[in-house]
Order: structure tokens, then C-alpha cells, then sequence
């Protein structure tokens, strides 16, 4: 709750700051806001996941957490490193390779200071070596950083996809950390709580009409801190460790990230596959996104931010919940909300631009 109040409070003084410092998006022909409005919000969220860490720090119960402060000082000080990038970026736009270097430092800190992916299930349990967990640590905070990136296209929609991931991540690790008494499931539960709070703040801010973007300040701080939730709690997890076939099999550690962020990482892949078979850099801009999509289907900003939350939260509370019940509950709960979401883009007036999925990758 402490970081859900502390960002609500910061955004309108970051606001007004963001503003001051004509850090503004301004209407471009891909946009689908029609007005300049003051980026920066991101910091109104670092604030308050900062404030969060803070005071958990101080709890007893999360002295496991800080018993070894190399994590999340790592994870504070990498998220610092894109709070930084953002700020510039979002003032002065800067070129693809500079942000690209200076997202894989951030990384190569947080990997550092112990977050990285120390195994894969490949057939039995495979374990990394050190240049080796790095690198890929590296990669899959590259790849979930810009996936953030990628889906932030309307009023309040990055940030209410990165908090549902960051809820299903939470039952997952409170429910390992709780209930299976897995230690090191204790930071990706703080962490991703915290994820919630700031999302749950900056979004009355932020949902259509926007007054305010999170920019690029704010996508790449979700999109590491989600990174450092699935890195710590599904990277080091040995699925030995619990045992029980009916709560972890041995594919769930992979798969789960996957499916909890399945719409940044389809709209990322999607993007990346139809610019580059136009001859044109991933990086380009355009406006064939996912939400794009539901706009040209008739859909209003606020309709369809909502329509891509049913989505995510589609793949991924089934995604943990195969973890802990029989299949067959979260295959039923995925086949029903699959059923109700078709119902309801169904229902919405096509307009007369309406484009065909395939024609868009």
C-alpha cells in the first residue's frame, strides 16, 4: 500500500515538473493521444517502489529479503540506471544503440549483484556457468525491458498489463514462499508487490484521458523489475527442490514467464517479425501494435486498454494456477474467458479500416 500512495501522491507533482521541463509527448501521426501531455511518469513510480523497499527493510518479517542487500541494492540501483535513461530520453530522444548499451549495463549490475538465471530444465536440471547465467540473465531482461516498451501505445495500457503479470508473479511467489516455505521466493513476492502498488497509483493518473505518460522512464523500470521478479523466483528455482509433480512439473519454470507476459512478448516478437520482413529496423515505429489492432476494430482507448488486461490476465492466472491445482481447473478457466473475450470483440462494430491480423505481420 505504501508504494500505491506514495505514486499516487508524486504523479501530479512529476507532473507539473515533467511540464516545467517540457519532457512532453507531443501528437504524432502513430499517436492515438490527441494532445501534448508530460511524460515522466515512471518517477512518480520509482519513488514509490523505493519508499516500498524502504520500509520493508524495516519489517521483520522481510529480514530474509535484506539479509543479503547485494539483490536488491542490485535491483534498485539498475532500476536507478533506466530511471535515468528514461528522464534524458523522454526530454531528448536518443538513438536506439546508445539506449540499448545502456539498458545492457543496467542488466549486467542487477546480474552482478546475484540476480541471474543459474539453471534451464533441459532434459534434467542444467546448471549455467557464470558468463554463461549472465549472458542470458542479460538477454531476457533486454527482451522483457523493450516487450514493456513495445505494448506502452495507449492510456494506462503498459501499465495495467505489467501489474496483472506482477499480481499472478505475486500469488505464484507468496504461495512458494508461504505455503511451500521456499526462502527464495521471498523477494519476488516484495518485488512484485510493490509492482502492483505503483501501478495501482499511477494508474488514476494515467488511464484514458491520460494525464500523464509513464514513458520510457516507466516502461523500462516495469519491464526490469518484472525481469528481476521472473529471474529470481523461476531462474533460481530448481523445480527438485519442491518435488511435488502437482505443484511445479519440470516445464512450469519456463513456461510461466512466458505466459505471464505473453502480450508484451507477442507484441514485441509480432513487431520485430513485420518490420524486419519490410526491410525496416525493429526499433522503427509504427502503428500496427496489438492495440492498434483493437482500435481499427472499432474499439475505443479505454475499451480496448481493457480488452488487452482480459487478455493478459487470460494467459497468465492459468499459467500459475496450473502450478497448484490439476490441470484441468485452469484449462476450464482459460477456455471460459477465452470464450467471453471472442464474445466481446465480437459484439464491437468493425470500422471501415478494420486490418486482418495477418496482414499486419
Amino acid at each position: 500500500m505504501a508504494a500505491a500512495f506514495i505514486t499516487l501522491l508524486a504523479t501530479p507533482a512529476v507532473r507539473a515538473f515533467a511540464i516545467r521541463a517540457n519532457a512532453m509527448a507531443q501528437v504524432r501521426d502513430r499517436d492515438v493521444h490527441d494532445k501534448p501531455t508530460p511524460r515522466w511518469g515512471g518517477l512518480a513510480m520509482f519513488f514509490g517502489i523505493a519508499v516500498g523497499v524502504l520500509l520493508a527493510s524495516r519489517l521483520p518479517l522481510m529480514s530474509s529479503v535484506f539479509a543479503d542487500n547485494s539483490t536488491a541494492i542490485g535491483v534498485l540501483g539498475a532500476s536507478a540506471i533506466l530511471v535515468v535513461l528514461g528522464l534524458v530520453d523522454d526530454r531528448w530522444p536518443l538513438d536506439a544503440p546508445i539506449k540499448l548499451t545502456i539498458q545492457v549495463i543496467a542488466a549486467a549490475v542487477m546480474a552482478v549483484s546475484g540476480i541471474t538465471i543459474s539453471w534451464l530444465p533441459l532434459g534434467s536440471t542444467f546448471v549455467l556457468d557464470p558468463t554463461t547465467s549472465v549472458l542470458i540473465t542479460i538477454l531476457l531482461v533486454l527482451i522483457t525491458v523493450n516487450a514493456v516498451n513495445f505494448v506502452d501505445g495507449l492510456d494506462g495500457l503498459a501499465a495495467g498489463v505489467v501489474g496483472i503479470a506482477a499480481l499472478a508473479f505475486f500469488l505464484y511467489a507468496y504461495t512458494l514462499s508461504v505455503t511451500e516455505g521456499f526462502i527464495r521466493a521471498t523477494l519476488p513476492t516484495l518485488m512484485s508487490a510493490l509492482i502492483v502498488g505503483a501501478v495501482i497509483g499511477f494508474l488514476p493518473h494515467n488511464f484514458y484521458p491520460a494525464k500523464i505518460f509513464m514513458g520510457d522512464t516507466g516502461s523500462m523500470l516495469l519491464g526490469l523489475i518484472l525481469a528481476a521478479v521472473s529471474i529470481t523466483l523461476v531462474g533460481q528455482l530448481d523445480p527438485a527442490v519442491i518435488g511435488s509433480a502437482s505443484v511445479l512439473p519440470a516445464f512450469l519454470p519456463v513456461l510461466i514467464p512466458i505466459f505471464v507476459i505473453a502480450i508484451p512478448l507477442a507484441d514485441l516478437l509480432l513487431a520485430i517479425l513485420r518490420r524486419t520482413r519490410a526491410g525496416r529496423s525493429p526499433f522503427t515505429p509504427d502503428k500496427k501494435h496489438l492495440h492498434h489492432l483493437l482500435l481499427e476494430r472499432g474499439h475505443s482507448q479505454g475499451g480496448a486498454a481493457l480488452l488487452m488486461y482480459g487478455i493478459a490476465a487470460l494467459f497468465a492466472f492459468p499459467a500459475v494456477a496450473i502450478a497448484f491445482f490439476p490441470i484441468w481447473i485452469p484449462l476450464m478457466a482459460f477456455l471460459i474467458g477465452a470464450v467471453v473475450l471472442v464474445v466481446v470483440l465480437e459484439r464491437r462494430p468493425r470500422s471501415k479500416k478494420f486490418v486482418p491480423v495477418q496482414d499486419l505481420i
